[in-house]
């Protein structure tokens, strides 16, 4: 059960809530966010609904049987957008693209990239500055430095960033130069950094994990909703199964159920879904067929010099011509939806 309270509920009135509320054995939590302030109830007995609607200081009350209960469209129908600011927003009706490469390397890198991407009409950013990596060995990003540096140059040319936090602790450094942090399929269920970013006023782009189910992904991002953050994005980044033959298997199947289970953005990763250069484009353009609020893909100036996987990193020229055919492709989807 969700129950949106008034923003002039009074001391006495909650009191009151909650004594009905224990009343019929609904144990509460209060949660307040940026944008409203709710009791998420918890219990087995039936009860008529009403009872509690009723009540002083309520402004609306759902039955929500999903453990993901905040996150769930069982209550909020209407979809989430997020509102980034300077008339760039993600949501239904607002498709978005996101481009960059998977590491920021240099001021060099960082410049030809946002020079790309105003070419294109593009103004979000991607880029790693904290790397996780399967070997020690590899490039582990550019730090809080490349950090600074990469928001300088993208806010002067009007582009927002989103880049990936790995541990609670770079949250605060990181906090002024960041637009969107990223929780990357490694830290899925890191829920110490979910709680984190749940206190945070900033938006949050949630992987799923590397062997994550759909609940797992939507549990995930109720432990952010309930701290405080309603500014959610989830993306679909493929998955760990027995196939070999690519990276990971992109699970398109998601993005349309997640899509009917929650009210929050959903996003597709192609480059990670299948992690081969020459077949990003043909997974970004199913994933937008599906019904993904946008793609996120990794894009270099030259991608056999990238740092990091530049085997499934896409040319300029190649991003360009998939930039013209998911506009296209939007067209027409949006000309199915009407």
């Amino acid at each position: 059960m969700i129950i949106q309270l008034e923003p002039t509920i009074s001391a006495g009135q909650k009191a009151d809530l909650f004594q009905q509320l224990k009343a019929i054995e609904v144990k509460p939590a209060e949660v307040s966010t940026q944008f409203g302030h709710y009791i998420v109830g918890v219990g087995k007995k039936e009860f008529d609904i009403r009872l509690i609607g009723s009540l002083p200081g309520i402004r609306d009350i759902h039955r929500v049987s999903d453990d993901y209960k905040l996150v769930s469209r069982k209550w909020k129908v209407e979809d989430t957008t997020i509102d980034l600011g300077g008339g760039i927003r993600i949501g239904t009706g607002h498709f978005a693209l996101m481009a960059g490469p998977c590491s920021i390397e240099s001021e060099d890198q960082i410049a030809k990239t946002i020079e790309h991407l105003k070419q294109s009409g593009i103004r979000i950013m991607r880029g790693g500055v904290y790397k996780p990596r399967s070997s020690p060995y590899s490039f582990r990003g550019l730090g809080i430095d490349g950090l600074k540096l990469w928001y300088e140059l993208a806010s002067k040319a009007g582009i927002r960033i989103i880049t990936e936090v790995m541990m609670v602790e770079q949250i605060e450094d990181m906090l002024e130069y960041v637009d969107v942090f990223q929780v990357g399929a490694r830290n899925a269920q890191n829920f110490n950094l979910l709680d984190a970013l749940g206190k945070v006023d900033k938006p949050v782009l949630l992987k799923r994990g590397i062997s994550g189910t759909m609940e797992e992904l939507l549990q995930a991002a109720e432990y952010i909703f309930s701290n405080g953050n309603e500014r959610i994005m989830l993306c679909e980044r493929g998955i760990r199964t027995y196939e070999s033959a690519y990276r990971n298997t992109m699970d398109v199947n998601a993005i349309a159920m997640l899509k009917a289970k929650t009210h929050l953005p959903v996003i597709a990763d192609p480059s990670h879904g299948i992690g081969i250069r020459r077949f990003v484009d043909k997974i970004a353009l199913a994933s937008l067929m599906a019904g993904a609020d946008g793609v996120i893909m990794e894009v270099h100036h030259t991608p056999e010099k990238a740092f990091s996987d530049g085997q499934q990193t896409l040319s300029f020229p190649e991003a360009e011509r998939l930039y013209q055919q998911l506009e296209m492709a939007y067209q027409l989807r949006s000309s199915f939806e009407s």
